[in-house]
Parts: structure tokens; C-alpha cells; sequence
């Protein structure tokens, strides 16, 4: 037996886009032959669907019911010009939402310590009235959410280093001081936001970072400024939004990350969830479109959440 339960099921590869789409389904085909390979002693689970009232916890009424009604019964539907529904992206963007909230039950009621969603679409883009960057739910704000708003918890931290901003998450978060969002993010790169001295009601920490940066000095902000500046904030649960996209080889992305590295900030991550958050943490797929950069980093970050 492990410290690490994984959600995963197989509607997450139904989510189809176009040929040539980055977020395509062989990302998660990746993901799981991964998992099997070299973490099949880990409890694995289905995660249900959200429930609306859980994507209230962070989007409008009018956002849902617009996502649900341009789910298409055939073909293909853009949102945006990133942004794509097929027959199955409505049932795999619920999954990854309510595997995002099942993730934190999980942990919040003691039936694990660290759990793992492997979902697709992505969620960190999605703000609370508008889908983008792949996203179509904020998978980790309604997470961070539903641990408050459910479990009564007093601060929740959303940790993301995804080599793309989480604007979505950061909206969420903008007036709400029950939550935290600290970001390392490749800058100038989409969505556009995550400057320094973008900070809500001061529970927002961004590290806009330059492109050709390399893992050592990206982990050296998360070990000197953004983990000091969330462990003053006393989170009782940790969220990663794990992106993988700042990997070398990304196609998406400038920094030059390896696996190692992201192995590097999940074990400071991890050794503060043990000091603040009674080791506590949901981690949730994100971003990375290079297959072996995503393998490779995902089972770094997965073999220290172990």
C-alpha cells in the first residue's frame, strides 16, 4: 500500500479535438500506460461526476448552462479558437471536476494522504464565466472551494506550476481571502496574466519567469519565494495544478525544465504539506504536450507523492 490513490477513467480519452490539436487524447494515453508501468500498487479509482452545485462553487449560472447546451451531439464545436467540445467533452470535463472534488473528500476525510487526477481537458484556464485554453472547468479552484465551503476549512493553497498561467485559477481567487494561488509561469506566453504585481487581496503570488530559464533556477523560486510566501499564508490543504509543459521539449512552452526538477518542487511542496497541511495533497493534471516530457515528468512528481 502507498500514500497515493489515483482517479482515472477512460472518458478522459473520449474528449476528441482536431488533428493536430496539443491537447489530444494520446496525452492521457500516456498518462495511464505510465500509471500501469510503474504505479500499479496504487489504490486507482473512477472519480464520479461533479455535481452542479460544485461547479457553482466557482462558475455562473449562465457559463454552465452555455457549456452544457454547446455540447455537441455530433462533430465538433469551438468555443474559442483553442477551445473545442465533442459528443464525450461534457462527461470528461464533469470526471475531471468531480474527480478534482472527490480527490479533496478523499484526503480531507482521512481516507488518504495525496491523491492524483488524471483528467483531461485541463482546467487552469477556465475562468468563473468563460472557457479557454482548452479548459472548460476549473478543476482546482473548485476543488480549493469545496474543501471550504463543504469541510470548513479556513485556507486552501493551489500551487501551479504549469509553464502557462492559471488566469482561471486566479480569478477564482481574486477577492477571496480563504484561498492562496502561487505561480511559476513562462512570461511573455498565453493567456497573458500573472505579473508580479497581479496580487488580489494579497493571496496572489505569481513568478513570471523569462523563456530560456532553466529547472534549477525555477526551482530556486519556489524554494526562495513563492513556498515562504503560501506557507505564511497556512494553508490546511495543498492543491498542484501539475503542468508539465515547462519540460525542455515542450512544443508549447520556453523553460527549460527536466523531470528531475519537477521532482525537486514536488518534494518541497510535499515536505510543506507536511508542515502545514497534515500532509495533505491533491495534485491534478494540467498542462504538457511533448508524450515523453509528459511520461517522464509525471512520474517524477508521482514517485515523490508516493
Amino acid at each position: 500500500m502507498t500514500e497515493l490513490k489515483i482517479l482515472r477513467h477512460t472518458c478522459f480519452a473520449d474528449h476528441i479535438v482536431p488533428i493536430g490539436h496539443p491537447e489530444r487524447p494520446d496525452r492521457i494515453h500516456t498518462i495511464n500506460a505510465m500509471l500501469d508501468q510503474q504505479f500499479s500498487d496504487c489504490d486507482q479509482a473512477e472519480p464520479p461526476a461533479a455535481d452542479l452545485d460544485h461547479l457553482r462553487l466557482v462558475h455562473e449560472d449562465a457559463f454552465i448552462d452555455a457549456i452544457f447546451q454547446s455540447a455537441p451531439d455530433e462533430g465538433l464545436v469551438n468555443l474559442d479558437g483553442d477551445t473545442v467540445m465533442s459528443p464525450q467533452s461534457l462527461a470528461a470535463a464533469l470526471a475531471g471536476a468531480g474527480g478534482a472534488v472527490e480527490a479533496t473528500r478523499q484526503v480531507l476525510t482521512g481516507e488518504a494522504s495525496r491523491v492524483f487526477v488524471a483528467s483531461r481537458p485541463p482546467g487552469h484556464h477556465a475562468e468563473p464565466a468563460k472557457a479557454m485554453g482548452f479548459c472548460l472547468f476549473s478543476n482546482a479552484a473548485i476543488a480549493a472551494k469545496y474543501a471550504i465551503a463543504v469541510h470548513g476549512l479556513d485556507r486552501v493553497a493551489v500551487v501551479d506550476f504549469d509553464v502557462h498561467h492559471g488566469n482561471g485559477t486566479q480569478a477564482a481567487f481574486w477577492s477571496d481571502s480563504h484561498t492562496v494561488f502561487a505561480s511559476s509561469h513562462q512570461m511573455p506566453l498565453y493567456p497573458g496574466t500573472g505579473a508580479r504585481d497581479e496580487t488580489g487581496v494579497g493571496n496572489i503570488f505569481n513568478a513570471p519567469i523569462d523563456a530560456g530559464t532553466d529547472g534549477d533556477t525555477i526551482s530556486r523560486i519556489w524554494q526562495e519565494y513563492l513556498l515562504p510566501k503560501v506557507a505564511a499564508m497556512a494553508p490546511e490543504l495543498i492543491i498542484i495544478s501539475a503542468g508539465f509543459d515547462a519540460h525542455r521539449l515542450d512544443p508549447l512552452g520556453g523553460l527549460n525544465m527536466e523531470a528531475e526538477d519537477f521532482a525537486n518542487i514536488t518534494r518541497m511542496i510535499r515536505d510543506q504539506a507536511e508542515d502545514l497541511a497534515h500532509g495533505r495533497i491533491v495534485s491534478i493534471l494540467e498542462g504538457g504536450y511533448d508524450l515523453d516530457g509528459l511520461r517522464d515528468s509525471a512520474a517524477a512528481h508521482l514517485t515523490v507523492l508516493r
